[in-house]
């Protein structure tokens, strides 16, 4: 029976231990708050690259480690295929420079062929410690996790020296434990979230065409995928020779970036590919049929922005018509790589007033000039007008004009003027000698 003062009340060593006891309550309050937000945190992301960097950091945030590491295991489970660091400075990165990344030997193997919690106050002491490579910062504590996806182990988690210089205790392997299975449900929804994108870029991939030989034009395409949540959208491009030898060529917007917006983007092309094959019409009349036919096949009418162009030989030159139905403006890169925008009407989008007309454009176009057309994703930047992008996207085509239109093309995607968020889509036409067409 402890001993108690007159008044009944418990000595000191009782309020040291009920002390202990409600300090010991209130870390765990707080560290059951902090894993709730990190799980939160953890489960937001949806690129694998970024959940595994953010489950580092949020590991290394619960126990206040300097440092930390995901090793990822090979196909076999045998040894690391990657190996993730953080909290390295930049010092400490540079004389690593040259050393191969951990593999999973050592005390780090020890781990991979016993995938239970490791928790180490002294790794040189440990008997299957290798020791560190030249310029390896000093580590003298480690708590490694296991973790697993689906039964069976992906990773494991390591962390290194606390930043109060305590070893780590079972709280603290406690924390990283239960954030090891938070952290194993992230991966898998990262994995399963990549294949469905895959899926969904093949799907759209397969829904664009291939151009066909359209010679003697040359002619390039190419197609970007709009970043997370989405991998579809409703960005297209055709082109096709007509009889007459001249050649048609066309981009459009779908609005939305679902399956839903594929699908319709792969019918309005289609609908749009058998309309302007007759070279006898406008192309602004070739739209009009285009969205009465909208109103009459489909459900519902998407918002639609399109522009149907046509070179075809025309007194001594080459000559572009063109209609637009809401889309940004053809891109004219003549043959000593100038560029310059056919800025003209752009009419109205498809699916918004059927019984409204669109203008037709004509511009004469050199010689070894090089039309690009391209969806607005290429040209927008959050924020700023619209024609800080077009102005950024003239520059680079100017830039690459001398490479060929499929080249130029990949060049437009891969250097965007602004983060490049939406899907977009871009096709370049150049023009030929007019020999064979009756002009020399």
């Amino acid at each position: 029976m402890p001993y108690t003062s007159l008044l009944g009340l418990p000595l000191s060593s009782d309020l040291d231990r009920i002390g202990e006891q409600l300090h010991a309550l209130a870390r765990a309050q707080s560290t059951l708050q902090e894993l709730l937000q990190a799980v939160v945190n953890i489960t937001s992301e949806l690129e694998l690259p970024a959940v595994l960097r953010r489950i580092v950091r949020t590991a290394m945030d619960l126990v206040g480690a300097r440092y930390g590491a995901m090793g990822v295991l090979d196909a076999e489970g045998r040894l690391l295929a990657e190996f993730i660091p953080l909290g390295l400075t930049a010092t400490e990165l540079a004389d690593l420079d040259g050393v191969e990344l951990p593999r999973g030997r050592g005390l780090l193997g020890h781990l991979i062929r016993h995938p239970e919690p490791l928790r180490v106050g002294d790794i040189t002491r440990h008997p299957e410690s290798a020791g560190f490579p030249p310029g390896h910062p000093p580590m003298h504590t480690l708590l490694g996790v296991a973790i697993t996806v689906r039964g069976r182990v992906y990773g494991n988690l390591y962390l290194s020296e606390r930043t109060n210089g305590q070893p780590f205790d079972r709280h603290d392997e406690g924390v990283i434990r239960a954030l090891a299975g938070t952290a194993g449900v992230a991966i898998e929804n990262a994995r399963l979230y990549q294949q469905v994108r895959n899926s969904s870029e093949q799907f759209q991939q397969l829904l664009l065409p291939h151009l066909p030989d359209l010679r003697p034009f040359t002619a390039g395409a190419a197609y970007q995928p709009a970043s997370a949540p989405a991998a579809v959208g409703g960005d297209w491009y055709d082109a096709m020779l007509l009889p007459d030898g001249s050649c048609a060529a066309v981009i459009g917007d779908v609005g939305g970036h679902d399956l839903r917006a594929a699908a319709d983007m792969s019918q309005l092309r289609n609908m749009l590919r058998a309309l302007y094959y007759d070279q006898s019409i406008p192309p602004s009349v070739s739209l009009a049929r285009l969205d009465r036919i909208m109103q009459a096949a489909l459900d519902e009418i998407p918002l639609t922005t399109a522009l149907l162009a046509r070179l075809e030989p025309a007194d001594g030159a080459w000559q572009l018509r063109w209609s637009s139905a809401g889309h940004p403006p053809p891109l004219l890169l003549l043959p000593d790589g100038r560029a310059r925008y056919l800025h003209a009407d752009p009419g109205l989008p498809l699916g918004v007033a059927v019984d409204l007309p669109r203008p037709d454009h004509c511009q004469a176009v050199p010689v070894d000039s090089t039309v690009v057309l391209y969806t607005d994703g290429l040209v927008e930047i959050p924020g700023q007008p619209l024609d800080q992008g077009l102005d950024a996207l003239a520059v680079t085509a100017s830039r690459f004009a001398r490479r060929s239109p499929d080249e130029l093309c990949r060049a437009l995607l891969d250097h965007p003027p602004g983060p490049g968020l939406d899907d977009k889509a871009v096709i370049a036409l150049r023009t030929p000698p007019l020999m064979g067409y009756g002009i020399s």
